[in-house]
């Protein structure tokens, strides 16, 4: 599998040459047109200092503007146990020797990427709608392939032909706006020396079409090193879950959604298990994609009838192509080991109205809402910011207490024994807590620290552990 990884880098590392080529094209033609005779040399120098500054920035805090550019916000356990159970599971199978941070964006829309510089710091993010229709099978075929990118350290390749990427339109758009506005200097063109002046408007006329091409053909190469590694991981995905159908019934339902992504621009979509900028049914060229055609990767995976093995995505990428070509690097077919296909889970999953508020209630619980069952069935959501102790409900008009109307008070008695660490604050309680359930639906409750607690409709296990004081509380029905 490293030579495997090894030989993707290689083969995407030409097209990141390539891009570097545009760049250093740009940079000198842009300097020459604006610093003759030797400007050309410090344009070089000036895109590269673009490009590294961007690039240190993007190294080291790339993660955290991704997911802050995409509204993502970071979820721990309670919120929705199945999706950190499943990132669990492929983080073992993929063999990551960290666990992913996980996130969900606030969005209607199916679709998930993965974030981060090495295995090690990496997060993968989600949205609200993908949680609410895909099966646990369709969930883990995303988390698979989101693992594969990381794995096959996607990520960060990926985010430095990014920056390349928007190095080149940075420039270009400097140059093409101080050409268009910076008139009093054409006068410079106009010498006397008509020899010269003539090479130098040569120069300007041929830094304006570079300055218009470059930022075009790089982002051509961007695009295909985007598809290039797209396959890589339906192929890595389908090996780790044993469940082909999976990732493709997923990849079915994101291309079925007409829901928008607004977070979403150029440069972010290509992160994404799915090119989140056709939501509006615009087929886009090959050429153009940010991704392969959907649903291309669906026939491919769903073709994988005798098996989920990197050669069998190979044999079914062959068959729908309709000719051999060479998707999966020769050292990942030197793995001939038999990768059968695992049978799928049956279960329901929710449609119409359902799915919609099961959608509201978990931006809700990541928005740290509160949920509060009254006596006569209903569900009622306690915005984060309400100051009320108790407050009537409004269909059967009884007073309903607010489960954290005291947590105030706790805070202040937990802050003052701040210095003592979060194992003094627990001694100071009972040793073990128990909730019990009364619904299966959402449910709110206090540890004994006074940190808020929610139980969702997808909680299965038998404890909860505190994240303020790590207190491991017993849930029974």
């Amino acid at each position: 599998m490293w030579e495997l990884i090894r030989q993707n880098q290689r083969k995407s590392l030409v097209l990141f040459i390539m891009m570097g080529l545009c760049l250093i094209l740009l940079g000198y033609l842009v300097g020459a047109a604006f610093l003759p005779p030797d400007g050309g040399y410090i344009g070089i120098f000036l895109a590269f200092v673009i490009w590294g500054i961007l690039s240190l920035v993007s190294y080291f805090n790339g993660d955290s503007i991704a997911l802050s550019v995409s509204g993502a916000r970071e979820v721990t356990r309670d919120v929705h146990p199945q999706l950190f159970n499943v990132v669990e599971e492929m983080k073992i199978a993929a063999s990551l020797p960290a666990m992913p941070k996980i996130y969900i964006i606030d969005s209607p829309a199916p679709n998930a990427f993965a974030t981060g510089r090495n295995p090690e710091k990496c997060a993968v993010a989600v949205t609200a709608g993908l949680l609410s229709r895909l099966t646990r099978d369709e969930l883990q075929g995303v988390i698979a392939h989101e693992m594969s990118h990381i794995r096959n350290r996607d990520i960060l390749f990926m985010t430095f032909a990014g920056i390349m990427l928007g190095s080149i339109v940075l420039i270009s758009q400097i140059f093409l706006r101080g050409a268009m506005f910076g008139g009093g200097r054409s006068s410079r063109y106009r010498s006397k020396d008509s020899g010269g002046g003539q090479a130098q408007l040569i120069m300007l006329v041929v830094a304006i079409v570079v300055a218009i091409l470059a930022p075009i053909l790089a982002q051509l190469l961007y695009f295909a090193i985007s598809r290039k590694r797209e396959y890589l991981a339906d192929a890595s995905g389908a090996r780790l879950t044993r469940y082909p159908e999976g990732l493709a019934s997923a990849l079915e339902k994101i291309s079925q959604s007409t829901e928008d992504m607004p977070q979403v621009n150029k440069a972010t979509a290509p992160m994404y298990i799915a090119n989140p900028l056709k939501a509006k049914g615009k087929k886009l060229s090959d050429l153009t994609s940010t991704h392969p055609p959907i649903s291309e990767r669906i026939r491919i995976l769903r073709t994988m009838s005798h098996g989920a093995s990197l050669i069998n995505y190979q044999e079914a990428y062959n068959r729908i192509k309709g000719r051999e070509m060479a998707v999966i690097p020769p050292s990942g077919l030197k793995d001939t080991e038999a990768v059968p296909i695992r049978d799928g889970l049956r279960e329901a999953v929710s449609t119409g109205r359902k799915q919609q508020r099961d959608v509201g209630d978990l931006m809700r619980a990541v928005n740290k809402y509160l949920f509060v069952s009254c006596v006569c069935g209903l569900r009622i959501k306690i915005p984060p910011d309400f100051k009320k102790k108790t407050f009537p409900c409004p269909r059967c008009s009884r007073d309903i207490q607010v489960p954290v109307a005291e947590l105030a008070a706790v805070g202040a008695i937990a802050d003052s024994l701040g210095k003592q660490g979060k194992a003094s604050q627990q001694d100071m309680f009972a040793p073990e807590m128990t909730y019990h359930r009364t619904t299966t639906g959402w449910e709110s409750f206090k540890c004994s620290c006074g940190h808020p607690i929610q139980i969702s409709p997808a909680f299965n296990t038998s404890e909860i552990t505190c994240s303020n004081c790590n207190r491991k509380i017993k849930i029974e029905s």
